[in-house]
């Protein structure tokens, strides 16, 4: 039997997802195998080898199936209806369900950067110590999981300073609560660290961003009153060496992927994404 070449996945647990919007979805995407979204399913033996899949969903469900289909043939429609959207937003992709549907209907398919540490693909960001604890104590509190909860707290508490060195595109030491290697401009609850886009060839490294706990917390603080942060000094690389003492966590978005040291490199080309025609 031939497989689909056109697939749409919903995300039913999404903020934005409503009676109103799934019935406009399947209408606009008539042509399209519907599959609600389930992590533990593979979507992929549902599809032809270079099917189009629209997901409709919030940053979770959204970058899934981008870690999914990154370094495949598959062309990538986004309808975000998430409570951030952080990697729509990033792109320049419309937020609002009627122009996102016709993005993702209509839009032309653009390449684009994702991030690896250690193998492991990111979205967002790398985030080695307290910041990407802080990200997962917030997706928990977000999520109301309170065993992962009480265990991300104790994370936090604990965080401490620690030295740090850098090779490759970028030499140097230094000391720090964390370290963020950004593929966006926001991350997590639209925490502001970067200036950067997946359609660049680089990722950021922000030298300010997780300096210090009180950093972490004034950035946290200042996404959810809207308030700009000043000006940090930015750094663009391809490829970096990370090495800690002692040795602390890291993160690939929110989730933990080991301990440093670690290889934090710009992945060109690794998604395509249906993008605005102009």
């Amino acid at each position: 039997m031939k497989k689909p070449t056109r697939i749409l996945v919903l995300s039913r647990n999404a903020g934005g997802m409503t009676d109103e919007v799934e019935a406009k979805l399947r209408a606009a995407f008539a042509d399209h195998l519907v599959l609600d979204f389930d992590p533990n399913a593979d979507i992929a033996e549902h599809a032809s080898a270079n099917a189009r899949i629209v997901v409709a969903g919030g940053d979770g469900t959204v970058e899934f199936i981008v870690r999914r289909f990154a370094d495949t043939k598959h062309a990538i429609g986004i309808v975000p209806l998430g409570t951030f959207n952080n990697l729509a937003r990033a792109l320049g992709l419309p937020t609002k369900v009627d122009a996102a549907i016709e993005v993702a209907r209509t839009g032309r398919m653009r390449a684009i950067t994702l991030g690896r540490v250690n193998d492991h693909i990111f979205v967002e960001a790398c985030a080695v110590g307290l910041f990407g604890e802080t990200i997962v104590l917030g997706d928990s509190a977000k999520d109301m999981a309170f065993g992962k909860l009480a265990s991300g707290l104790k994370d936090v508490i604990g965080a401490r300073r620690f030295k740090y060195d850098l090779a490759g595109d970028i030499n140097g030491t230094g000391s720090a609560m964390s370290l963020v290697f950004s593929n966006t401009a926001s991350i997590g609850s639209q925490i502001r660290v970067a200036d950067n886009s997946p359609t660049d060839r680089y990722l950021e490294f922000s030298v300010h961003v997780g300096r210090t706990r009180t950093d972490i917390v004034s950035r946290a603080i200042k996404s959810a009153v809207h308030v700009e942060d000043g000006a940090d000094q930015v750094f663009r690389f391809k490829r970096l060496e990370v090495t800690t003492k002692p040795r602390v966590r890291v993160y690939a978005d929110n989730l933990h992927v080991g301990r440093t040291p670690a290889t934090v490199r710009a992945d060109v080309s690794a998604l395509r994404v249906l993008m605005p025609k102009q």
